[in-house]
């Protein structure tokens, strides 16, 4: 097979003159090589198989040489043009997204989303594209630019829209239809001779039987499975044996910390179980009644097999053992001995996470939950104690980013996830109930801040309507920084803990404080004047609300 040695050296011996375009020029007459028919072409001969050339011997005539050097002039533009595109290209690509984060593009920035709807198919695991998908355009479409006047006009609007309605209550039968295994474990009276609320099950294993193998605190959690390992050891010095049956003690808790998170709930925990008469569950933040009764365990995973009512009594089997020896040492002596340790439990989602409502009970026709938290808490513990450690909602908001943001944070960013949290919470007023909009799912989860976490009276008066305001302690972080004593002691007055001595005391209420802001994050900073300024407008209606229900104006954060 014959080549042109001039255009084709480099092609294999089976690509021809076809696939050369050298030798397809209009000035290229193919009459005169033997392959090609050019006559000024030496031709080089090579087989019919591919091979590998190692050295290869050109001869050109000066007409060849001059068109070879134009057709490497044409390259050498070619591969400048695209050279330059590529350039064009990464810097409008730069310009677009610095513009976008500082609030510089001259156009509409494409993340506002409108109307909001509460779709119960829309899993918690959805990215949070797919989420805003679920929004409409904008009523009022405005940038990322810091600009107090039209964020202003985004906050007049909410803030136009509250109205703090009572919600009515179910009924009880309606609340064993949704839940009756739970009804079906948990009995409605404890024992009279425990403060805390206890009562004998009949335990049906047998000796050879793990009461922990299905727990789901266990399955999933491997930090708990030393607590369990121990449960384990002690389960059969702990049965009650009678009439031929073995009986286990179960508690619930006399107490709850129902939040707020950020609020300096950890630090209160850790000081109260110090008292020698308080225990708490086996885990700090069980967050069983919001959500892992749900099968929840993690938002961004979906949901799992739900943890059914024993698994989270299992969590206070190390207070009960300790309980019913007490109980047991006063039938030892003959006579009924009163149990004054109480437990307690601290899950800071407890006050206001009830996101997982939509995909369990009937959806309502106005969008709020038929059925709350607090419904079913009372519905076995009418006479639970509830405490609430609240701060200062805009620092509350700017510690729960820093805490919570896994990277990239920044006093701009924060600014920039504030501004469209409020237009999409402004969306969602629009066309439904302030209620609604708080415990809805789908717009909690597409906000990039949790703002609704700070509009505490929304969440108190649910509560409010079905506990006495005897039973819920109200305490302000800024107070208790200040005053851990005094804070401490109105503690031990409302869960009417008995005295203690000058060490134990000391113990408590000088301890370093638990859970502080990360050295990482005080370097970024506070937020910036005109965050703090917009989140001042946004919360400032709920505090006046919160502050004229627990009749203490301390709570509108003034000095703050």
């Amino acid at each position: 097979m014959r080549h042109c040695i001039n255009c084709c050296i480099q092609l294999l011996p089976n690509d021809l003159h076809k696939q050369c375009f050298r030798c397809r020029r209009a000035n290229h007459n193919n009459q005169k090589c033997p392959v090609c028919k050019q006559e000024n072409i030496i031709p080089l001969y090579v087989d019919s198989k591919q091979m590998n050339l190692l050295a290869v011997l050109k001869v050109r005539t000066d007409h060849n040489e001059s068109w070879n050097g134009f057709f490497c002039l044409r390259k050498g533009k070619l591969c400048s043009l695209i050279f330059g595109l590529i350039i064009m290209t990464l810097v409008t690509a730069s310009y677009i997204l610095t513009g976008a984060k500082h609030g510089l593009l001259l156009i509409p920035s494409p993340f506002h989303y409108g109307a909001f709807t509460g779709n119960p198919n829309l899993m918690d695991n959805e990215s949070l594209s797919e989420m805003k998908d679920h929004y409409q355009t904008s009523k009022i479409n405005i940038s990322y630019v810091k600009d107090y006047p039209s964020i202003k006009l985004i906050i007049d609007t909410i803030t136009s829209k509250i109205e703090f309605i009572n919600r009515q209550c179910p009924d009880l039968e309606d609340l064993k239809k949704q839940e009756p295994h739970m009804f079906s474990v948990m009995p409605n009276k404890f024992l009279p001779n425990s403060k805390n609320p206890c009562w004998y099950e009949e335990y049906r294993g047998n000796t050879t039987t793990d009461p922990y193998t299905t727990n789901s605190y266990a399955l999933y959690s491997k930090r708990f499975r030393t607590i369990f390992d121990y449960l384990r050891k002690v389960f059969w010095n702990h049965l009650y044996h009678y009439k031929d049956k073995h009986y286990r003690l179960r508690c619930l808790p006399h107490f709850y910390i129902i939040g707020q998170p950020k609020c300096g709930t950890t630090d209160l925990y850790d000081r109260l179980r110090l008292h020698p008469d308080v225990r708490f569950s086996a885990i700090k933040e069980p967050h069983w009644w919001t959500r892992k009764r749900f099968g929840i365990i993690r938002l961004r995973d979906g949901f799992h097999d739900r943890y059914p009512v024993e698994d989270y009594l299992d969590l206070f089997d190390l207070a009960a053992h300790q309980i019913q020896g007490v109980l047991q040492s006063g039938v030892t002596n003959g006579h009924s001995k009163m149990n004054h340790i109480i437990i307690g439990e601290a899950s800071a989602s407890t006050m206001w996470d009830n996101n997982a409502w939509v995909y369990f009970y009937d959806n309502s026709t106005d969008g709020e939950p038929p059925f709350l938290i607090q419904d079913f808490i009372h519905a076995f513990q009418p006479h639970a104690k509830l405490i609430i450690m609240l701060r200062d909602p805009v620092e509350r908001l700017y510690s729960d980013y820093l805490y919570f943001a896994s990277a990239n944070k920044s006093a701009e960013d924060f600014h920039e996830k504030v501004t469209e949290s409020l237009q999409l919470f402004e969306n969602c007023m629009l066309d439904y109930s302030l209620r609604a909009c708080v415990y809805n799912n789908t717009l909690n989860n597409a906000m990039p801040v949790r703002l609704q976490v700070g509009l505490y009276v929304v969440y108190l008066l649910d509560w409010l309507t079905v506990f006495d305001k005897g039973q819920i302690l109200v305490l302000r972080l800024e107070d208790h920084a200040s005053n851990v004593k005094y804070t401490m002691h109105m503690v031990f007055q409302f869960l009417d803990l008995g005295p203690i001595s000058e060490k134990q005391e000391a113990l408590i209420t000088k301890s370093p404080a638990s859970n502080t802001r990360r050295p990482e994050d005080r370097n970024l900073g506070p937020m910036l004047p005109m965050t703090k300024a917009i989140l001042r407008d946004f919360y400032r209606p709920f505090n006046i609300k919160l502050a004229q229900v627990l009749f203490d104006d301390a709570f509108l954060w003034k000095k703050t």
